[in-house]
C-alpha cells in the first residue's frame, strides 16, 4: 500500500469522528492534524494563531451563511491588502498547509477544515464522512459537556450548523452530501472500531503498490 495516503474525516458534533480519526493514527502510525492546523498556518502566513482558532469551521456572521460562496482557489490575499486577516485568507493560508501535507510525501489523517474539497484532485487522499443517529451523537456530547437534554440538543445543532455552514461557503457544496466523500460510516451502528477497520479496508483496495 502507499505510504503518502492522506485521509481526510469530516464529522458531526458526537458521531466521534475525531476519536476514529486518533484510533486510524495510532493503527496506521500516521501524523494526525487538527487544532495543530491553526499553528502551522500561523507560521505560515506570519498571521496571529488566535485569528484561525477563532475562524476554524464558523461561519461569523448571519449575512455569510447566506452567501453561496464560488469554489475555492486558493489565491493568497499579501499582507499590504486590508484582507489579508480577512476570514477568506485564513482559509487561503489553511488549504495552503493542508496542500504542502498532502505533497510532504508522508501518510496522515486531517480532520474537517474543508480538506476533503481542498484535496479532491489528489489521488493519494482517501475522504471520509462520520455520521450518527441523534442519540447517539447526544451519549457521546454528553460524556463532554453537563448540559440539559435540550441544552445538549442546541449545542449540537448550533456545531453542526456552523459546519455546514463553513463548508457551503468555502466550496459551494452541502457538508452532508454523500457525494463529497469517498466514504460515509455511521459510526452508531458500526462502532469506533470498525470504522476504523473500514477504512482501512478500502484503503487497502484503492491504493494496492501495484497501483
Amino acid at each position: 500500500m502507499k505510504k503518502n495516503i492522506v485521509i481526510t474525516i469530516a464529522r458531526q458534533y458526537g458521531s466521534g469522528g475525531k476519536t476514529v480519526g486518533e484510533m486510524l493514527s495510532e493503527r496506521l502510525g500516521y501524523h494526525y492534524y487538527d487544532k495543530e492546523l491553526a499553528k502551522l498556518a500561523s507560521d505560515e502566513s506570519g498571521i496571529n494563531e488566535s485569528l484561525f482558532v477563532n475562524a476554524d469551521e464558523k461561519v461569523k456572521t448571519a449575512k455569510l451563511f447566506n452567501i453561496i460562496k464560488n469554489a475555492h482557489h486558493g489565491e493568497l490575499i499579501p499582507p499590504e491588502s486590508d484582507e489579508f486577516t480577512s476570514s477568506d485568507n485564513l482559509f487561503n493560508y489553511q488549504a495552503k498547509v493542508i496542500r504542502g501535507l498532502a505533497e510532504s510525501g508522508d501518510g496522515c489523517i486531517i480532520i474537517g477544515r474543508c480538506a476533503d474539497y481542498i484535496l479532491k484532485d489528489y489521488d493519494n487522499v482517501l475522504s471520509v464522512f462520520v455520521h450518527a443517529s441523534h442519540d447517539f451523537c447526544m451519549e457521546q456530547a454528553a460524556k463532554k459537556h453537563s448540559m440539559s437534554e435540550k441544552e445538549l440538543e442546541r449545542y449540537i445543532a448550533k456545531i453542526d450548523r456552523h459546519r455546514a455552514g463553513y463548508y457551503k461557503y468555502h466550496t459551494g457544496n452541502e457538508w452532508t452530501d454523500a457525494r463529497n466523500y469517498d466514504l460515509c460510516l455511521d459510526s452508531s451502528k458500526l462502532g469506533f472500531e470498525r470504522c476504523v477497520e473500514e477504512i482501512i479496508a478500502y484503503m487497502n483496495v484503492r491504493f494496492r503498490e501495484d497501483d
